[in-house]
């Protein structure tokens, strides 16, 4: 399983995620690595682009555009590709999280995160609340 971070997120990030779960990989013997999408692709791809390419390697996405969640194209395209995906939400609307923020988050919610990119049947769509909290959304 592979968990993408999309351009919104810093590709070191990625990296740091993806060295911590390497030994937890080979604990739990389930293989997750973690990888900067952009490095595969490229950047300012737009999402009707990504989205088949990330599903087709049953992958899912990590991201902080709340906004996919909301254009009915890219929910019917999501669906349709059966991906999975977590948004990392700001506190409020207007702000985005800083990278502390981002890898606080990120380390008190990745076991969940997880366990839900390798268990939950796709499609799904996760808010992750500044304050680590789960919220559902319909996709």
């Amino acid at each position: 399983m592979i968990i993408f971070t999309d351009e919104n997120i810093p590709p070191h990030l990625a990296k740091g995620f993806d060295i911590l779960q390497k030994p937890e990989s080979l604990k739990s013997g389930n293989s997750i690595e973690v990888k900067h999408w952009p490095e595969y692709s490229a950047y300012s791809e737009k999402d009707e682009d990504w989205i088949p390419k990330v599903s087709a390697l049953n992958a899912c996405m990590l991201t902080q555009d709340i906004n996919i969640s909301r254009r009915k194209h890219e929910l019917e395209l999501f669906k349709k590709s059966k991906l999975g995906i977590f948004f990392l939400r700001g506190k409020n609307k207007k702000s985005g999280l800083s990278i502390w923020e981002m890898v606080e988050i990120l380390a008190k919610t990745w076991p969940e995160i997880t366990r839900i990119a390798l268990t939950e049947k796709k499609p799904f769509g996760y808010e992750i609340k500044a304050n680590g909290k789960f919220k559902k959304v319909s996709i």
